[in-house]
C-alpha cells in the first residue's frame, strides 16, 4: 500500500467506527438495545459469511481451536457489545467512544491472568493511570453512585471488560481459520446470544421499529461500521500489524464526539477529555516498546 492509501484507509476506518456511536444513539430511539445490537450483528454475519463462502477456501470451522475461538469471541467480543447499546441509552456518544480507548489497557490485565504475560512496573503504572482516567470519565458522585448517567457509564466499562476478555480468549485459542470467516462466525454466535438475552429480557420491537431511521441505523451499523469496517481493519492489520491497527481507537472518539456534539446536540465535559488524555498516557506506558518500534519503523522509511 502507498502512504496515501494507508492514511486514507486509517481515516476511513476511524470515521466508520466513530459514526457508529451516534448511529447507536439515533437507533435507540426506535429499537430496544439488545435487539438492536442483535440486528446489527445479524446483518454483519450474513455479509461476512457470504463473502467468506465465495472468496475463502476452508471457511467452515472444524478444528477445536477455531471452535473455541469462535465461542469465546462470539460470547464476549460480540455479544458483550450489547452492553454498549444498553449503556448508550443514557451516555453521550463521545463519552461511550472515549471509554472504548480503555480496551488495550484492560486487555493487558486479562493477559496477565490468562496468558501468563508479565507486566513491568512501568506497565503497571500505565494500567493505574488508565484506570485513573476512567474515574475522570465516569465522574461518580461520592454520595450517590447511581446519580446521573453513572450507571450507564459503568455498564459500558463492563462492555470494555467483556471485549478485552474476548480478545484474550481468542488469542489463547489461536484460531487458524481465515480472519474474515472467523469474524463472521463469531458475529453469528454473538447475534444468536443477543437474540436469546433480548427475548429473555422481554424486549419487543415497537411500531417505530420499521421506521426508515431505525432501518437506516441497523443497515449502517451492520454493513458499514461492522462488515466493511472489519474488512478495512484486516487490510491494515495485515499490512502494518496489530499495534498500528489498534491506534485507530484513539481517533474514533474524536469523530464520535464531533458528530455527537454538532449533529445530535450532545455535550461532553472537560473532565471526560482529561480522562481520555490519561487513558492515552496509560496506553503509551503499557505499549511503550511497541510505540518505540513503530516510530523507529517510520523513521527508517523516511531515510533515503
Amino acid at each position: 500500500m502507498s502512504r496515501a492509501l494507508d492514511a486514507s484507509l486509517f481515516l476511513l476506518l476511524a470515521i466508520l467506527w466513530g459514526l457508529s456511536f451516534p448511529a447507536i444513539a439515533v437507533g435507540l430511539e426506535y429499537l430496544p438495545p439488545l435487539l438492536f445490537a442483535a440486528f446489527r450483528y445479524d446483518v454483519a454475519a450474513v455479509l461476512l459469511l457470504a463473502y467468506a463462502a465465495v472468496r475463502i477456501d476452508g471457511w467452515r470451522p472444524s478444528a477445536r481451536n477455531d471452535l473455541a475461538a469462535i465461542a469465546g469471541g462470539g460470547l464476549f467480543l460480540v455479544a458483550g457489545n450489547g452492553l454498549l447499546f444498553v449503556g448508550q441509552q443514557t451516555v453521550p456518544s463521545g463519552v461511550a467512544a472515549i471509554l472504548q480507548s480503555l480496551v488495550p489497557i484492560v486487555t493487558a490485565v486479562w493477559a496477565l491472568f490468562l496468558l501468563g504475560e508479565r507486566l513491568s512496573p512501568v506497565g503497571a503504572a500505565g494500567v493505574a493511570v488508565g484506570f485513573l482516567g476512567v474515574g475522570f470519565i465516569i465522574q461518580p458522585e461520592a454520595g450517590n453512585l447511581l446519580a446521573g448517567d453513572t450507571v450507564g457509564r459503568l455498564i459500558i466499562v463492563g462492555q470494555v471488560v467483556s471485549v478485552a476478555l474476548g480478545g484474550v480468549l481468542v488469542q489463547r485459542a489461536g484460531p487458524t481459520i481465515d480472519r474474515v470467516a472467523f469474524t463472521g462466525w463469531a458475529m453469528l454466535v454473538g447475534a444468536l446470544v443477543l437474540h436469546a438475552v433480548s427475548l429473555g429480557a422481554g424486549e419487543l420491537p415497537g411500531g417505530d421499529a420499521a421506521a426508515a431511521t431505525a432501518i437506516g441505523a441497523v443497515v449502517y451499523l451492520g454493513v458499514f461500521s461492522t462488515a466493511v469496517a472489519f474488512l478495512i481493519y484486516f487490510a491494515i492489520l495485515e499490512e502494518h500489524g496489530a499495534f498500528e491497527a489498534a491506534l485507530v481507537a484513539y481517533l474514533v472518539p474524536v469523530v464520535a464526539t464531533i458528530v455527537g456534539v454538532f449533529v445530535l446536540g450532545e455535550s461532553i465535559s472537560a473532565l471526560s477529555i482529561v480522562g481520555f488524555g490519561l487513558v492515552a498516557v496509560g496506553f503509551a506506558l503499557v505499549k511503550r516498546h511497541a510505540l518505540v518500534d513503530a516510530f523507529g519503523a517510520v523513521a527508517d522509511v523516511g531515510r533515503p
